[in-house]
């Protein structure tokens, strides 16, 4: 079963809206939503494929999600978020 371009579409907008949380929330350290803000713009790529910018996001998290300052709730939701983003393919 192949996932539809709007599928994909709409799984990048919830990982999006996701991180934007991320992004506005003051408790969490500063480089962690600098990081955010980067996985966002990977996302918001309109040059390249959903698969594309899902990937490159993923990259970019990945580095962080085991930062040690990272507050328990901001962790889990950039879990949420990477869970979302590997299940968008081209």
């Amino acid at each position: 079963m192949m996932s539809s371009k709007a599928d994909n579409e709409a799984k990048i907008k919830s990982a999006i809206t996701m991180l934007m949380r991320i992004i506005n929330d003051a408790s969490v350290p500063r480089n962690i939503r600098r990081v955010a803000t980067e996985a966002v713009n990977q996302l918001r790529a309109e040059n390249l494929s959903p698969g594309v910018r899902a990937a490159n996001a993923i990259h970019v998290l990945d580095e962080i999600s085991q930062d040690p300052n990272m507050p328990v709730h901001t962790r889990i939701a950039i879990w949420n978020v990477l869970s979302i983003l590997e299940t968008v393919k081209d």
